[in-house]
C-alpha cells in the first residue's frame, strides 16, 4: 500500500492503488445514489402535478372551443361554417401561448375578432343571396378596429384572456423549472478535493478491514457541507420560489381563473354577436363609407360541420367537477411542496442524519481510525462556512449551480 494516495495508514493496509481506484467511482456513485434518492419524491411531486396541470389546460381549451362552435351551430347557423375555422385558429393560438410560444394575447384576441367581422357582416349585419368577395372581406378585415362591431367586448376578452393565461403559463413554466434545478442538482459534479475526501469518510476504513465502521456525525457533516456547499446556496431561492407559487397559485383563483375565463368565452363572442346585430344599420352605414358597397360572389355556405356530440359527453363530465379539481389540485400540491422548502439548506444533514453517518454514542470513523467521537470543528452550510472546515477545501462556486440560481431568480421575477 506504499502507492495509495488517499487511504494512507500507520496500520497494514489490504487495499492496492487500483482498489483505491475503484473505490474512489463507487464513492462518487454512492453519494449520486443518496442525492437522488433523497429527492426523489419532491421530483415525483413536481412532475406529476406538472403533467396533471398540463392536461387539464388541454382538456379546458378542447371544452372551450366545443362551447363556442356549438354556440354557433345552436344560434347562428348560417354562418357556423365560416367561423368553426376562426374558432379553431383562436383555440389553437391559446394552446400554443401556455405552452410558452411567442405569440401576444393582445394580438390572437384582436386577430379572431378582426376574422369574425367579415363573417357577421356577410350574415347577419348585410345579409344577400350571394357572399361578399375576399377584396371586400379584406377591407372589413381590416377596418373592424376602427369601426368596432363588436364594442368592448374585444377589449374585455384581452383583458381576462391575458391575466388568466399568463397566470397558467407562468405557473407551468415554474413548475417544468423546478424539475430542472433538482435534475441539476442531483447530477452534480464534485471537485478533486471532496471526491478524495468522500472516498476516506466511506472506503478507506475497508482497507484496514473495518467494513462496519460507519463516519462520526461531525466528520459526515463537515465533508457533505464541504461538497454541498455550492447546493446550500440553492436554499434560500429554492425558498422564495415556493413562497413566489403559492402566491401566484392564490392569485389564479376568482376572475383569473383560467376555468372561468375560458369556458365563459362562448358567452363574450355572444355578446359581440348581439352587439354587432343590434347596430346592423349604423355599421352598415360605416362600412359604406369605409369599403364601398359590398361586392358579391356565388353564396357557397355548407352547413354545420362541427360533430358536436364526438367530445361532449366526456368533456361535460370534466367540466363538472374540474372547477373545484383546479384550485383544489393547486392548494393541495403548494401545501405538500411547502413541506420541502428547507430541501436544500438541510440537504447534508438529512444525509447523514438518515443513512450515512453513525448514530451517537456508536464508536465511528473519523477519517484515520475509529474513535469514541469527532473532535474538530463543524462548520456551517454554505460557502462561507467552508473557509474553516478541516476536511475539505472549497473553491469558488460551481457555474452549473450559478445559472440555477439565476434562473430561479428570473421566474421568481416573473
Amino acid at each position: 500500500g506504499v502507492d495509495l494516495q488517499v487511504c494512507t495508514s500507520k496500520n497494514p493496509t489490504c487495499c492496492t492503488k487500483k482498489m483505491e481506484e475503484r473505490y474512489q467511482t463507487a464513492a462518487k456513485q454512492d453519494i449520486q445514489q443518496v442525492l437522488q434518492t433523497s429527492s426523489a419524491t419532491l421530483k415525483f411531486l413536481i412532475s406529476r402535478n406538472a403533467a396533471a396541470f398540463q392536461e387539464t389546460f388541454e382538456m379546458l381549451i378542447r371544452l372551450a372551443e366545443n362551447y363556442t362552435s356549438t354556440l354557433f351551430c345552436n344560434a347562428y347557423r348560417n354562418m357556423a361554417a365560416d367561423a368553426t375555422v376562426h374558432v379553431q385558429e383562436f383555440f389553437t393560438d391559446v394552446g400554443l401561448f401556455l405552452l410558452g410560444t411567442d405569440v401576444s394575447t393582445e394580438e390572437f384576441v384582436n386577430r379572431f375578432f378582426d376574422t369574425l367581422f367579415p363573417v357577421v357582416y356577410n350574415h347577419v349585419i348585410n345579409p344577400g343571396p350571394t357572399d361578399i368577395s375576399l377584396e371586400y372581406a379584406e377591407c372589413l378585415r381590416v377596418a373592424r378596429r376602427d369601426i368596432r362591431p363588436f364594442g368592448n367586448v374585444p377589449k374585455k376578452a384581452i383583458g381576462q384572456m391575458g391575466r388568466a393565461l399568463l397566470a397558467s403559463r407562468t405557473f407551468l413554466q415554474a413548475l417544468n423549472l423546478g424539475i430542472e434545478v433538482i435534475n441539476t442538482t442531483d447530477h452534480l459534479r464534485f471537485s478533486k478535493d471532496c471526491s478524495r475526501a468522500l472516498l476516506r469518510m466511506q472506503y478507506c476504513p475497508h482497507c484496514q478491514g473495518l467494513t462496519l465502521s460507519k463516519p462520526c456525525m461531525g466528520y459526515c457533516l463537515n465533508i457533505l457541507r464541504g461538497c454541498l456547499a455550492d447546493v446550500a446556496e440553492v436554499d434560500l431561492h429554492w425558498r422564495s420560489y415556493i413562497q413566489s407559487l403559492e402566491e401566484l397559485s392564490r392569485a389564479m383563483s376568482g376572475a383569473h381563473d383560467i376555468e372561468h375565463v375560458l369556458l365563459n368565452f362562448h358567452s363574450l363572442v355572444n355578446d359581440a354577436l348581439v352587439q354587432a346585430w343590434t347596430n346592423g344599420p349604423q355599421l352598415s352605414e360605416q362600412v359604406k363609407k369605409m369599403c364601398g358597397p359590398p361586392v358579391r360572389k356565388p353564396k357557397e355556405s355548407p352547413g354545420c360541420s362541427f360533430d358536436q356530440n364526438k367530445d361532449n359527453q366526456r368533456l361535460k363530465m370534466f367540466s363538472r367537477d374540474s372547477e373545484e379539481t383546479l384550485s383544489n389540485r393547486r392548494k393541495e400540491f403548494i401545501s405538500h411542496l411547502r413541506l420541502y422548502r428547507a430541501f436544500y439548506g438541510g440537504l447534508a444533514d438529512q444525509l447523514c442524519g438518515n443513512e450515512l453517518a453513525a448514530a451517537d454514542g456508536v464508536p465511528c470513523w473519523n477519517g484515520e481510525d475509529v474513535v469514541r467521537s469527532y473532535t474538530h470543528h463543524v462548520v456551517g452550510s454554505g460557502i462561507k462556512a467552508q473557509s474553516a472546515n478541516p476536511e475539505v477545501k472549497v473553491k469558488g462556486t460551481d457555474p452549473v449551480i450559478s445559472q440555477i440560481i439565476d434562473k430561479l431568480k428570473h421566474v421568481i421575477q416573473v
